[in-house]
């Protein structure tokens, strides 16, 4: 059985390589279609994601993923710093989202949900292929949410005005681009930007810590199997390496990723995808164009969608290949797909996946709804909102974690009290 899921596996990655570029019809979306299935697999193959850094860390005591997504935010944030030095940063779509009140609502709603379906805007795309009655249900309602919120984002001032912004920041979306505070630091600003990311980091880690540390000293702490797992997997060895084996192949294409191993991975995909298309990594606007599609097949009028949302009739009646976004997120669906494929544990974990409660499927509903409303309020998900704007030197995705996470921790509590 796990042959013929090699087999399949490897055809899936050939389709992405060969079968998109025949049939996309530019190379843009050729490649977001290939980052995409980069993103999907790196965070399939690593077991990792933004929504754990909250949820493990309530649930077992450890930090290590939190911390794991801060050491990512930080290196993403140096590469651009690179990136960006004696460039014009006006050029490029940078994420310097506006500080205001639907930030800090935006990001609490987010967190909360994201604790209650246990998954965020890119985990939902992952456990597809592995969770498949959750994702289904979490990923409509997260559109909905999506959905009743574009109205709100582009309407509202209280969403789209910031309460201050710098020079750069002013000129984007307004907000606050961090090197803009530090122009007199002799490098345009960027070494103050990068000192101060990583004293910001600092801090998470050090809270990480002492949070960790508390738990041990309380008994709660248990740990994840899985991480501990990661820690332990041992390199190959070289003195019994042969091309064609068991052991070769379990190396290459089984073995699971460390954490780290994959934040290193997701930070160069995302630095690749800044180049070439000059904008951030952003998964949850589609998730709201899908709802409209759905509803035009209802009856629904685009003309009718576009009153609604305060959006172009043309954005609903795209084409869904000839939709950047939506191409790197189905991607990011076939990454995961491939990486469970060739590991052998699709037919496992597919199986395994197929058993939910009622109290579930309306848990992941809930958490849904308030992670795609709240994508709205904060103009992003924890990659539109909190990743790419910590990678883009914007001090919105700083707030947007300390929101997040207290969302995040109420959700978990409430989340115990029901017993889910």
């Amino acid at each position: 059985m796990k042959r013929v899921e090699y087999v399949v596996g490897f055809l899936a990655a050939l389709c992405i390589v060969v079968g998109g570029k025949m049939f996309l019809s530019s190379n843009d979306l050729y490649f977001r279609l290939l980052i995409g299935t980069g993103l999907g697999y790196t965070l399939s193959r690593a077991y990792t994601g933004f929504a754990g850094s909250v949820y493990r860390a309530y649930k077992t005591g450890s930090t290590k993923l939190m911390r794991t997504m801060t050491f990512m935010f930080f290196i993403t944030g140096l590469l651009m710093a690179a990136f960006l030095f004696r460039s014009d940063p006006a050029s490029y779509n940078l994420w310097i989202n506006p500080i205001n009140m639907g930030l800090i609502i935006g990001a609490f709603l987010f967190g909360f949900g994201m604790s209650f379906s246990e998954c965020c805007a890119t985990g939902v795309l992952t456990i597809f292929p592995s969770a498949l009655p959750k994702a289904i249900i979490t990923l409509f309602f997260f559109g909905v949410g999506v959905f009743l919120g574009f109205p709100i984002q582009r309407t509202a001032s209280w969403v789209n005005d910031s309460w201050f912004s710098t020079e750069v920041g002013s000129k984007l979306a307004g907000g606050v681009f961090l090197p803009d505070l530090f122009k007199g630091d002799g490098f345009g600003g960027y070494l103050g930007a990068i000192l101060l990311m990583a004293l910001f980091s600092g801090i998470v880690v050090y809270l990480c810590y002492l949070y960790e540390k508390r738990r041990i000293e309380t008994n709660t702490y248990t740990g994840v199997p899985l991480e501990i797992m990661q820690d332990q997997l041992k390199p190959m060895d070289v003195k019994t390496f042969k091309l064609f084996s068991a052991q070769t192949y379990e190396h290459l294409f089984v073995k699971p990723w460390t954490l780290r191993e994959g934040a290193v991975g997701l930070a160069l995909l995302f630095m690749l995808l800044m180049g070439v298309t000059k904008a951030g990594w952003g998964a949850s606007t589609p998730y709201g164009i899908w709802v409209g599609k759905l509803f035009m097949l209802f009856g629904m009028s685009p003309e009718s969608i576009a009153n609604f949302t305060h959006m172009s009739a043309d954005t609903f009646t795209l084409p869904f290949f000839k939709h950047g976004a939506s191409v790197q997120n189905f991607g990011i669906i076939v990454g995961a797909l491939i990486y469970l494929l060739t590991a052998g544990q699709f037919a496992q974990a597919f199986k395994s996946g197929l058993r939910m409660k009622k109290k579930e499927a309306a848990v992941f509903a809930l958490g849904g709804i308030c992670m795609g409303f709240g994508t709205r309020l904060a103009n992003g998900c924890n990659v539109g909102a909190l990743y790419s704007p910590i990678a883009n030197l914007s001090l919105s995705g700083w707030i947007f974690l300390v929101f997040m996470v207290i969302g995040g921790i109420l959700s978990c509590k409430i989340r115990s009290k029901i017993s889910v």
